[in-house]
């Protein structure tokens, strides 16, 4: 292990963040004769300081026992070389102190492979397309997207208009759709979608734009998966008057009951209306 050389390339690091060796031990909690101790390449951070540092400095911990900024290309063969060298730095400390210090170093070893195995562990995922377990360790990463939630909801969209629009009274009706998403609960294939749903039908005369119906409700969804796809397979509302509160409760968790008791208050339907306002403009303007 070339401790100059990483003394060199840690001084050059910080010094192109414009940041003294004060600083730098100030983000790291060490003296600055630790950091000058580093840079002269008269000692090697202690290993519990390597990703702190090196998210410092910008660089992965592969980088920094290198020296240098490793590419891709070169990443696994330049990470065997640092196990091997660390290794080997290890076992040179363990003769020259004492059976203490042995014992430390051992820790060490234990960390470092534990890192080693956290690390083979998320290059799998990653190579995977999967979620990352501790870090990303400088690779260009983004974790995949869960559109799940859209999908169910883009579903449950396409149930109401088609719905609604078999039932229009006047030429060029159509129905717009906008809600609020308050719990998907999963049940093997099924699921239990909880929404605020509301619905308004617009159509055109003598180019303006007219209000035929609308309906603001609380629904419960059953939505069921089939072949990849979501389909709406029933659907439960609250009757009116004074079976309202009793149906709500039936229907709905608490929590959930909870948050729709302030639709009016907290600006939700303010936003759909605004959301099925924007519909229209679109979908008649190319009438």
């Amino acid at each position: 292990m070339e401790q100059e050389k990483i003394g060199k390339f840690i001084s050059l690091l910080r010094k192109e963040k414009n940041m003294t060796q004060m600083e730098l031990a100030s983000k790291l909690g060490v003296t600055d004769r630790a950091i000058s101790k580093w840079e002269n390449g008269r000692g090697m951070p202690d290993l519990s300081l390597l990703k702190p540092l090196c998210d410092e400095l910008g660089i992965t911990i592969n980088d920094l026992l290198s020296g240098e900024k490793i590419d891709k290309i070169n990443y696994q063969e330049k990470l065997e070389e640092n196990i091997l060298n660390t290794i080997d730095y290890t076992n040179k400390k363990i003769k020259k102190n004492s059976s203490i210090f042995k014992k430390i170093i051992s820790l060490l070893i234990m960390s470092v492979m534990v890192l080693l195995i956290l690390f083979g562990i998320d290059v799998k995922r990653m190579n995977n397309r999967e979620p990352v377990l501790f870090s990303t360790w400088g690779f260009d990463y983004a974790p995949p997207i869960n559109l799940q939630a859209e999908e169910i909801e883009l579903a449950i969209k396409d149930y109401i208009i088609k719905e609604s629009d078999s039932k229009i009274k006047h030429n060029n009706e159509k129905s717009f759709v906008s809600m609020k998403v308050y719990l998907i609960e999963e049940n093997k294939s099924l699921y239990n979608v909880y929404a605020w749903v509301l619905e308004e039908k617009y159509y055109l005369e003598n180019n303006e734009i007219k209000q035929d119906s609308g309906s603001s409700i609380p629904h419960k969804f059953i939505v069921k998966k089939q072949n990849n796809n979501y389909v709406v397979t029933d659907y439960v509302i609250p009757r009116d008057g004074s079976y309202y509160p009793v149906d709500m409760k039936k229907i709905f968790p608490s929590s959930v009951r909870i948050d729709m008791e302030k639709v009016y208050k907290d600006g939700t339907i303010e936003r759909l209306s605004l959301e099925i306002k924007e519909q229209t403009k679109l979908y008649f303007h190319n009438k």
